[in-house]
């Protein structure tokens, strides 16, 4: 939900907000973590990353990855180039950050 506040932001047409929130009623964006069962893996997350900006949302990103076992991500922020999957390898993301 962050990178579609983001593209928002970016792309602020009325209809791109609805189309995000249409994507995720339709079920096209599913949202399948829950902060509540991994809140402890988030903050050690953040606790390691804490020397470059690792705010919330990207944190529940980098474990969300690890818990779907897929490497790759979709977003827009370029803090990701720094973070490592599974403590060890980069990530692929699916869009270029020019």
């Amino acid at each position: 939900m962050g990178e579609g506040r983001k593209l928002v932001s970016v792309a602020p047409s009325a209809g791109t907000a609805e189309t995000v929130i249409e994507n995720v009623e339709r079920g096209i964006v599913q949202i399948p973590f829950q902060l509540s069962r991994s809140a402890n893996l988030v903050r050690k997350l953040r606790r390691k990353y804490r020397d470059r900006p690792m705010d919330l949302a990207d944190a529940c990103l980098v474990q969300l990855a690890d818990d779907l076992s897929t490497m790759e991500i979709l977003t827009l922020d370029r803090e990701f180039e720094s973070y490592l999957w599974r403590g060890t390898r980069s990530f692929r993301l699916l869009i270029t950050l020019d």
